[in-house]
């Protein structure tokens, strides 16, 4: 068991939407992302996913509204709901979801990350 400082954790990170993971407790990964730009739209049928601004600020576009999260907000975008993350400056994020969540969710393309590199 070691401390992690996130905010050195955030300077190993060069890219955006690429998340890493940072720990695991319970079945969860506790990952980082730098993210800039808008991701793809996706769902995750089988588990929730905590999204947490670090550093800047994230809009979370859902079909019927879109949540705009500042530094220390954090919102739970439920199972099964379609969501687009966008961020129009670069934030940095933190997310719980279970281990084996993909970050592009029942989706599969480019941007689909198989297995996470561990910081």
């Amino acid at each position: 068991m070691d401390k992690i400082t996130l905010l050195d954790k955030f300077d190993l990170i060069h890219d955006h939407w690429r998340p890493r993971v940072v720990g695991e407790l319970n079945g969860q990964h506790v990952r980082i992302s730098k993210v800039l730009g808008e991701f793809i739209w996706h769902r995750h049928d089988e588990a929730d996913e905590l999204f947490f601004v670090v550093r800047g600020s994230l809009t979370i576009r859902l079909r019927d509204r879109e949540v705009v999260l500042s530094e220390g907000d954090l919102f739970i975008v439920p199972r099964g709901v379609e969501h687009q993350p966008v961020a129009e400056r670069e934030a940095w994020l933190m997310l719980f979801e279970p281990a084996e969540t993909l970050n592009t969710g029942e989706q599969r393309n480019e941007h689909t990350i198989e297995r996470l590199e561990r910081i």
